[in-house]
């Protein structure tokens, strides 16, 4: 096992880097690593993670009794201990909240989608677990199947929680999560997204989880059709020409007839001419961007 004293090292320096990253402000977030099978290093309640030190940060076993430190055990606790007990295979939880990849639950956009072929061959898909009241074991329990799929998850209008082997590793999935929001929501921002095509979205995760692992539920159906992926994935259904189910935004524009009646007797029939081509021209340049 890894000495005490560096995973406590580690702890503050990922939980500055949240703060530094925009990925949680104020009293925001909580983050925990293993220290051994029974007992779990976690930030306490009521501590800023942008200045945390040493004396915020409890000990406590795998039913969330604190065995040592001051304070109190993050009032999360109850998510932590339930990623740790469907994935032994874990040994790091950070919950935060990221501002662009909330903003997705808020307005209702999932991000379960195969768009960045780097995020399908690392993470997959990010699921988005329905509404919960924070802190309570109702939430922790919502999260429990979705936690068994995932390394990184995000809870409607709350936040994320990204597990790894690691803090490192749970910070790497924290960071590709909100790096794809922003990619995603500047795409939006630009009138489209092109989602992967089915086939190439399947190959590539199918690669991804036999390179670099993953959930061993997701491991384990590497070689099946579309591996792990969502129908949302392998269905295709917003790839080139995005659906009201696809990630790009519905389209605003409304049709009107030019005529010349609706013009009005101050203009002639071929300045109502120019001005129709004149519309034609501007929708179909809209229409192509």
């Amino acid at each position: 096992m890894i000495p005490e004293r560096k995973l406590r090292d580690e702890i503050i320096r990922f939980s500055h880097l949240c703060y530094e990253r925009h990925m949680l402000v104020a009293m925001d977030g909580n983050l925990s690593v293993k220290l051994s099978e029974t007992e779990i290093l976690c930030t306490k309640a009521g501590c800023h993670k942008g200045f945390l030190v040493d004396e915020d940060l409890v000990v406590i076993d795998r039913k969330g009794k604190k065995l040592r430190g001051a304070g109190s055990p993050t009032s999360e606790m109850a998510m932590h201990l339930a990623c740790y007990d469907e994935r032994p295979d874990i040994s790091a939880v950070i919950h935060t909240h990221p501002p662009i990849s909330v903003a997705f639950t808020i307005a209702g956009v999932s991000m379960a989608r195969c768009v960045l072929p780097e995020v399908v061959l690392t993470l997959g898909t990010v699921p988005t677990v329905e509404y919960a009241t924070t802190g309570t074991l109702t939430l922790a329990d919502k999260i429990r199947p979705y936690v068994r799929d995932h390394d990184a998850i995000l809870m409607d209008r709350h936040g994320a929680v990204c597990l790894g082997k690691s803090l490192l590793l749970a910070w790497c999935n924290l960071e590709t999560m909100e790096h794809t929001a922003l990619i995603t929501k500047t795409a939006r921002d630009l009138g489209h997204v092109r989602e992967l095509p089915a086939d190439e979205a399947g190959k590539l995760r199918s690669m991804g989880l036999k390179r670099y692992g993953g959930p061993p539920s997701a491991v384990a159906r590497a070689d099946n059709p579309g591996a792990d992926l969502p129908h949302a994935c392998t269905g295709c259904s917003g790839c080139a020409h995005p659906s009201p189910s696809g990630i790009a935004p519905k389209s605003e524009m409304k049709m009107a007839r030019v005529t010349q009646a609706g013009l009005g007797a101050t203009m002639s029939s071929r300045e109502a001419g120019r001005l129709e081509d004149a519309l034609v021209s501007e929708v179909l340049r809209a229409l192509v961007k």
